[in-house]
């Protein structure tokens, strides 16, 4: 029983260096502050939560195949367009909402684009109040952003590759 105890309790991420983590960190607040001022600036709804979940991704794991760009733009379209369909199709019917979040995860993974935060986005189709066709100039809006000061940030000491380079 204490085996299967700490095997919830474990933890699974190498130990960094404090460095690189405070990096990290500064890089989502830089990123997340220039979406919101963005967002400030054009009176556009861009601050929506799964693209904090992104930029945990793109900041602090941008190793991981979930935060190479080709996940952050296929999850987040596929998920876009299955979450605009569904609001579309069943407006102001939550029931339908697991539905179009289990149908985004069989298509990122169908497509291999899977972005995690990218599920939430029918989520936010289905319960926000923002046009269905804003929704995905919004999101893209937003993923761009993270996406290219991602490339920026992990130019700068220490280094790291992002997007991952191919061998």
């Amino acid at each position: 029983m204490r085996r299967h105890i700490r095997s919830f309790t474990a933890r699974h991420e190498p130990s960094g260096q404090v460095l690189s983590h405070a990096k990290s960190g500064l890089g989502a607040v830089v990123g997340i502050g220039a979406v919101g001022g963005l967002a400030a600036l054009t009176n556009m709804p861009l601050l929506l939560a799964p693209l904090g979940a992104s930029a945990v991704l793109i900041f602090g794991q941008p190793a991981s195949p979930l935060a190479q760009p080709a996940n952050v733009f296929g999850g987040y379209l596929l998920a876009t367009i299955v979450g605009v369909a569904a609001a579309l199709t069943f407006p102001g019917m939550w029931q339908v909402a697991a539905l179009a979040v289990g149908l985004a995860i069989a298509l990122m993974l169908m497509f291999r684009v899977t972005h995690p935060p990218a599920g939430a986005v029918p989520l936010v189709a289905l319960a926000a109040p923002l046009q269905s066709g804003s929704l995905f100039f919004t999101i893209l809006i937003g993923s761009i952003s993270l996406v290219g000061l991602g490339v920026v940030h992990h130019r700068l000491p220490p280094r790291f590759h992002y997007p991952r380079r191919l061998d």
